[in-house]
């Protein structure tokens, strides 16, 4: 608190009274009728007071949240994208269109998980960096169980990957893991259908309809942006590239609007499906650089994702976008699959 010039305007005797209520009010947490019964005023005088201090700039209230992340941002991207949470954190002051995502948003999303899950929940983890890097940064996770929503990138990156990331987050919980020792694309549907059928996969396969929790990335259709299109064939990228791809989240494809494309892919992977995904009350993802804009925007209008961990640069080029059309993200039902 202090005295601006306006409150010079005041009496002494008002100065003082005025600061004390203050005091009480601001910094001691005191209600108003405990004040007015201290200072021997109604609680309508308290209230006045209060009222003129802050009018006269005696008192100052400022909202302050760390440096790292952009309150007014967060705030319009929810908004305007009907999400339940947007947490934007400031873009490397050098970040260039082809950079990563920034490496604090592992940090900040493994943060707000530590506030969304609750004990007993059933907390989902699927394949990607963005994912990988949250899972590393958590120090405080609620009893839960911790389940692998998609098969890993190349079996070979198991142990650090997404196994790992549900081994750890499950560390931190305490809870049970619950990984899936598979790819997450097969060479055909065949193949794909007789690995869910093996106990382990079987078995976290179970928890699918009992995630509260999700924790995403999200990929652009581009080398080294989306893990599938690295996975495939130079023909089978240029068929679903056919097919306006413009984003992939979880193995699931969506067009430039939020549509899913591509959906015969499916069949192959080892993932949640879609509908189940829709199905789960949070769905996080986490993903950031200007590459990955106008992918987050696509996925955004899906209406699979409830909460969005992103940064700057990224939360200005979606409140520019041209309105978004979306689908909404707190509407859990999908009648298109």
């Amino acid at each position: 608190m202090s005295a601006g010039r306006s409150a010079l305007r005041m009496g002494p005797a008002e100065l003082v009274q005025a600061a004390a209520m203050a005091r009480r009010f601001y910094l001691e947490g005191k209600s108003k009728i405990q004040i007015a019964e201290e200072f021997g005023v109604s609680r309508f005088k308290v209230a006045r007071v209060l009222e003129t201090a802050l009018e006269r700039d005696l008192v100052r209230i400022e909202i302050r949240v760390p440096a790292e992340l952009d309150a007014e941002r967060s705030d319009a991207l929810r908004a305007r994208y009907g999400l339940r949470h947007a947490v934007v954190v400031e873009s490397p002051a050098d970040a260039t269109e082809d950079a990563p995502d920034p490496e604090n948003l592992g940090a900040v999303a493994a943060d707000l998980l530590g506030e969304l899950v609750n004990e007993g929940d059933v907390l989902g983890l699927a394949w990607g960096r963005s994912t990988i890097h949250m899972a590393a940064s958590l120090h405080r996770l609620p009893p839960c169980t911790v389940v692998q929503l998609t098969g890993v990138y190349d079996a070979g990156t198991a142990e650090r990957g997404s196994v790992e990331a549900v081994r750890r987050a499950a560390q931190v919980s305490g809870g049970d893991a619950h990984p899936i020792y598979a790819p997450m694309l097969l060479p055909d549907p065949a193949t794909a259908a007789a690995l869910r059928n093996q106990t382990g996969i079987a078995r976290a396969f179970e928890y699918f309809d009992k995630v509260t929790v999700a924790a995403v990335s999200i990929g652009s259709w581009e080398p080294g942006i989306s893990t599938v299109h690295d996975m495939l064939t130079d023909e089978e990228r240029a068929h679903y590239a056919s097919l306006g791809v413009a984003a992939e989240m979880s193995a699931h494809l969506f067009d430039a609007e939020g549509r899913r494309v591509g959906r015969d892919l499916g069949e192959r992977c080892i993932t949640v499906e879609a509908d189940r995904l829709r199905r789960i009350p949070e769905v996080v993802a986490i993903a950031g650089g200007l590459r990955k804009a106008s992918a987050i925007g696509a996925v955004l209008r899906s209406g699979l994702v409830t909460s969005l961990v992103t940064d700057t640069a990224v939360a200005d080029y979606l409140l520019t976008e041209s309105e978004p059309g979306l689908r909404p993200a707190l509407d859990r039902a999908d009648p298109d699959d």
